[in-house]
């Protein structure tokens, strides 16, 4: 995932910060820097008298490209073109950072509305792209964090160095924030009882088990389909106090982004044919992490459960006595179902719904294909795109009609998804036509005619393509 902007911090006191503008809007930014300490001077033919009274330096003129020289940071806020223009091309050329408001093309860095609970700063940015909707987004932060945050943070930070003094290693001390900060210490605190909270903190350094756990853990945790907003609320925690991350290839990046930043990532991708790694080294390898005292997410796409490999990790966790957690997650079935509107479960279509693998242990899976042919329920093919042919040669051979609708969906759920409709007969033949390579599941059985027809893919020649 892209990032417009690359957010900073900067450091400003005694640095020297110029703002060109003597009104309302220069009055706002020179507002915001003044609390950083900064030496502040002002460029102005006028100026507002509560600006003068934040000034070190008031000089009452007009602009030139000069000014520039030796400042840290310039504000052009005269909301006049020619004067921001020129004021922003003298900072370039010196490669000192200036800000336009409401003018990202002449900036070379954005303001972000900011969140002040000294010491702590959160900064809010859309990279110009939308102040409105960024000044909402502060709003509600500010109602959601508590205004004693910046009173803990100096507590907390008041016992640094007895916490590195009775913590060996950066992962001890981790865990020990982590105890105190989810714990009654931080509750308390931001409840008002701030002297038992001071104790309590103060007795947890003094404890040296506190917030150590003995033994590691694994969490299984299912992924979702591919759009990092189906990820569930408790895999977003999990994946953010992970120590290490062994994941799948069917693991869409834009979610290993939450992972947290030095966590340990390890991939262990599958794919037909090409293993990065056997399942038992797999399991060995959770095994061995967990007993080293870490915290593992193994991350799976889809839901662990669901051919997903992860009862049998289960197990083998079990059989070493490590703490397993599974943590569901929405399977590719029902996200790929509700992201083109074909319910896999329908009164008037099917009763019910089967889920199966195209592929067994040793190639072709066993199953009962003439069951599956007079179930009539809606039936769900999972990692069967090389084997489509197959799979509909054998349900036709069983007795299901060759005109039963069927789907395609590669990619469901994300922003290159491909929804491929048709009937079972054709099934090999639209995958071959329109360069299907997966990650994909096939839908077979009347709800398929319910999928919204504005998402299907129409790149296949019309001689292909059967009326569904």
């Amino acid at each position: 995932m892209a990032l417009r902007g690359f957010p900073v911090s900067l450091p400003l006191e005694g640095q020297k910060v110029l703002v060109v503008g003597g009104g309302e809007l220069a009055l706002r930014k020179a507002r915001l820097v003044a609390k950083a300490g900064c030496r502040l001077t002002v460029i102005a033919t006028e100026i507002h008298p509560d600006l003068a009274k934040l000034a070190d330096n008031l000089i009452l003129r007009d602009f030139t490209p000069n000014d520039v020289e030796d400042h840290r940071i310039i504000f052009a806020a005269t909301d006049v073109e020619e004067i921001d223009r020129a004021v922003a091309d003298a900072a370039n050329k010196a490669g000192i950072l200036v800000n336009v408001p409401d003018k990202p093309a002449l900036s070379s860095f954005i303001m972000p509305a900011i969140i002040d609970r000294e010491p702590i700063t959160i900064a809010i940015s859309s990279g110009g792209a939308s102040p409105v909707l960024v000044r909402r987004l502060r709003e509600r932060l500010e109602a959601a964090l508590e205004p004693g945050l910046g009173r803990l943070t100096t507590l907390l930070d008041s016992f640094r160095t007895a916490v590195k003094a009775t913590r060996e290693g950066e992962t001890n001390r981790r865990r020990f924030w982590e105890a105190v900060i989810d714990g009654p210490v931080a509750r308390d605190f931001l409840a008002g009882r701030e002297q038992a909270a001071r104790e309590a903190l103060l007795a947890a350094v003094n404890n040296p088990d506190y917030g150590q756990a003995r033994t590691g853990t694994v969490a299984l945790v299912g992924a979702g389909p591919g759009d990092p907003d189906l990820l569930t609320l408790r895999a977003l925690r999990v994946l953010q106090d992970a120590d290490l991350v062994v994941h799948d290839k069917l693991v869409d990046e834009r979610i290993m982004d939450y992972v947290r930043r030095d966590a340990r990532r390890i991939y262990v991708g599958k794919s037909k044919s090409h293993h990065t790694m056997s399942q038992e080294a797999i399991n060995q390898l959770l095994v061995a992490e967990a007993k080293a005292g870490h915290r593992v997410v193994r991350l799976k796409g889809g839901d662990p459960f669901l051919f997903g490999r992860g009862g049998e990790e289960m197990q083998a966790l079990r059989a070493a006595n490590i703490p397993v957690e599974i943590v569901p997650g929405i399977t590719a079935a029902l996200g790929c179902g509700a992201s083109t509107a074909i319910p896999v479960t329908h009164r008037d279509h099917a009763a019910g719904v089967t889920f199966v693998t195209g592929h067994g242990k040793d190639g072709e899976p066993d199953l009962d294909w003439q069951a599956l042919a007079r179930l009539r329920h809606t039936l769900v093919v999972y990692m069967g795109l090389s084997a489509a042919e197959t799979i509909a040669r054998r349900l036709t051979e069983a007795g299901m009609p060759a005109d039963t609708p069927a789907a395609l969906i590669e990619k469901g759920t994300r922003p290159d998804q491909k929804l491929i409709t048709g009937t079972l007969a054709n099934l090999a033949s639209l995958a071959a036509a329109h360069g299907l390579v997966g990650p994909a599941i096939i839908i077979i059985g009347d709800v398929v005619r319910l999928a919204d027809p504005a998402l299907i893919t129409t790149l296949v020649p019309d001689h292909l393509r059967e009326a569904v």
